[in-house]
């Protein structure tokens, strides 16, 4: 089946604008007859609640947080792209729009990421209204900073918690709204499946964290903004409760799961220490704007590294793309890094890391300088390690981030599922099979201040004088019974392995196998183990305490066993595309020099997956992407 994306005709520049004046509109005064559910507080979901609320519309927001502002969005680092050229070097919404279609591999719609870069300039000044402390240059104006896969600088940024500073802006207008009592807050709340009733998204069933209770909850429509799932990898640098069960459930509902093979890896994370580490920790790419990665010529060279000279370094990114150095995207810099360590050249005590240096910086601009730019993130690396970065070299080495894929959506951000609307990091729509670093941000504003709030009303505006489909029918009913007996399932199998071992060892195989390099052979192998484990899990897991009260054991197992029916379908994802492209790298499917080799005659199309009731035989529908204003090439950093 070929997916509509719905897609507004006309030139790419103006798509957006006709598109909001073309949608269904929902008066000021009905619109507080509609009640919508937003799941997740991150930065998708606190914008979009507060934004929504702000509208009129009565909002429900469930988070499994204490606090909405404890959301993953605020461990975000770096910043935030927007195309407002305050440094004149170029800098353009095309240009934005460009560098995202190109860095994403060729895999994004173009219609969407456009909109993307066009709305970037509004989330600044709608951030700054809202008191968040960018960083100003001398004279008072706004700073900017270069980032991977740009020769422009379009970052804003708070030093090394960009994240948290805007979190804390969408919080504000978040708890205001509850204040006011447009927002009912479900905190502790934990989405585990959405009900759908003659085909539409009516609403949610959810576990109380605190009290074990399961409710349900109805509303006219649902949105997703619960983050990605890059935890099924086990080590990553996602919060450790940062999971894949809100969309994999709804996955199990009818939505479609596009592209879940596009997982980056970011290649500035501190290297593991030891095999029992429970997750790794990003050192944000902003660094790499001053540092230099280096590993040295000699892989047996057992000096200090701030005392090998310039001549006995491979700075092998500036060797190997001089045109964007340092600054390649960060699946290209990742592979790289893993080159230098499979060669046998790695760093440090598990010969598992590469240099970044900023000894240059130091020396250029002063140490002053660096201490105001990265001043926490060299804190957070120094306490970690116990290495002083402005003294030796930071060791970094790629791991786990972002996830491209997530439940497919069209141009209103709604999913196949009519209702369900999904955000963020938890679609698949604007990255292609790689993110630019700081477009997370971005994207989860954009999505949440600015987008939802426009196209949702298309949707609503039919139904007015239609009321909620009340908990009490047959199908919310259904759905509480579902839940409740997979929670008594998990805590019946009384077996003699934790949920962290099956975890651990769910991570080993997608790594191994699926990481940074897959191939025919690896991913099969994969699919096999953990079909095997699956089996294991549901015959031995031993889930501690009742189902009635709090259980951190029991929310684990359930993330755990979606994890374990969800990385089966990553793993067919990419074997079933048989190209390199972006962030999935096919070791059969790559050029002379090592690089990405896409395959745009068979697999120019998003793959969005049905669930069919059987693991091994997934639907699988395609929309064709198409070309039109950013014309198909290979990439190229040199």
């Amino acid at each position: 089946m070929v997916m509509d994306a719905h897609i507004p005709e006309g030139p790419i520049a103006t798509k957006w604008d006709n598109h909001k004046f073309d949608v269904k509109l929902v008066n000021p005064a009905n619109k507080r007859r509609f009640t919508i559910i937003v799941v997740g507080s991150g930065l998708g979901g606190a914008s979009a609640a507060a934004s929504l609320a702000e509208l009129g519309y009565r909002v429900e927001l469930h988070t499994f947080h204490d606090s909405p502002r404890r959301a993953h969005s605020i461990a975000a680092q770096g910043g935030i792209n927007a195309a407002k050229n305050y440094h004149n070097d170029g800098d353009s919404v095309y240009r934005l729009f460009y560098d995202t279609v190109k860095g994403g591999d060729y895999r994004a719609r173009e219609a969407n990421v456009y909109r993307l870069a066009q709305v970037s300039v509004d989330i600044i000044d709608q951030c700054v209204a809202q008191g968040v402390p960018f960083a100003r240059e001398y004279g008072g104006l706004l700073d900017n900073r270069s980032f991977g896969g740009a020769q422009v600088s379009r970052t804003f940024y708070a030093r090394g918690q960009t994240g948290q500073q805007l979190l804390l802006g969408a919080y504000q207008a978040l708890a205001n709204q509850i204040h006011l009592g447009n927002v009912e807050l479900h905190h502790r709340s934990e989405m585990l499946d959405l009900v759908t009733k003659d085909g539409k998204a009516v609403g949610i069933v959810a576990r109380n964290l605190m009290t074990g209770a399961v409710t349900s909850h109805s509303a006219h429509a649902v949105v997703l903004a619960t983050g990605g799932y890059g935890n099924v990898f086990f080590l990553s640098t996602n919060a450790k409760a940062s999971n894949v069960t809100a969309i994999w459930r709804a996955y199990k509902k009818g939505a479609y799961m596009a592209n879940p093979c596009y997982t980056q890896i970011h290649p500035t994370c501190i290297p593991a220490s030891d095999e029992f580490q429970s997750k790794l920790t990003l050192m944000s790419e902003s660094l790499r704007n001053d540092g230099r990665i280096w590993v040295p010529t000699d892989a047996m060279d057992t000096r200090s590294p701030d005392q090998i000279p310039d001549e006995d370094r491979d700075y092998f990114l500036e060797r190997r793309y001089p045109a964007f150095g340092n600054l390649v995207p960060r699946d290209v810099a990742s592979r790289a890094a893993k080159r230098e360590v499979d060669a046998g050249r790695g760093v440090g005590p598990l010969k598992n890391g590469v240099y970044l240096d900023f000894a240059d910086a130091i020396n250029r601009l002063g140490r002053h300088v660096i201490e105001e730019r990265y001043g926490n993130l060299f804190q957070m690396y120094e306490r970690i390690t116990g290495e002083d970065p402005y003294v030796v070299p930071m060791r970094i080495y790629p791991a786990v981030h972002y996830t491209m894929g997530g439940l497919w959506v069209d141009y209103d951000l709604m999913s196949n599922v009519p209702g369900l609307y999904v955000l963020g990091e938890a679609n698949f729509s604007d990255h292609g099979a790689n993110r630019l670093g700081a477009s997370a941000l971005m994207q989860g504003l954009a999505d949440g201040y600015f987008v939802l709030p426009a196209t949702i009303g298309n949707y609503l505006a039919p139904q007015l004088g239609e009321q909620p489909v009340p908990t009490d029918d047959a199908v919310f009913i259904e759905a509480q019974q579902g839940v409740e007996a997979m929670t008594q399932q998990l805590l019946g199998v009384n077996g003699t392995r934790s949920v962290d071992y099956f975890h651990r060892e769910l991570g080993k195989i997608m790594w191994d196998n699926c990481g940074m390099a897959r191939s025919r052979e690896s991913l099969e192998k994969a699919i096999g183990e953990i079909a095997t484990l699956r089996e294991e899990f549901w015959n031995d897991v031993r889930v501690l305490g009742e189902g009635d009260t709090f259980n951190q054991s029991l929310e684990k197992a359930g993330r755990v066993a979606d994890f374990l029916e969800f990385g089966e379908l990553l793993c067919r994802d990419a074997l079933h595309r048989e190209e390199s492209c972006g962030g999935h790298f096919r070791v059969e499917h790559q050029t002379e020099d090592g690089e990405a080799l896409r395959d745009d005659e068979h697999f120019a199309y998003v793959a969005a997956w049905e669930f069919t009731g059987d693991h091994a035989n997934p639907g699988l529908h395609k929309e064709q992407l198409e070309f039109e204003y950013v014309h198909l090439a290979q990439r190229s950093y040199k």
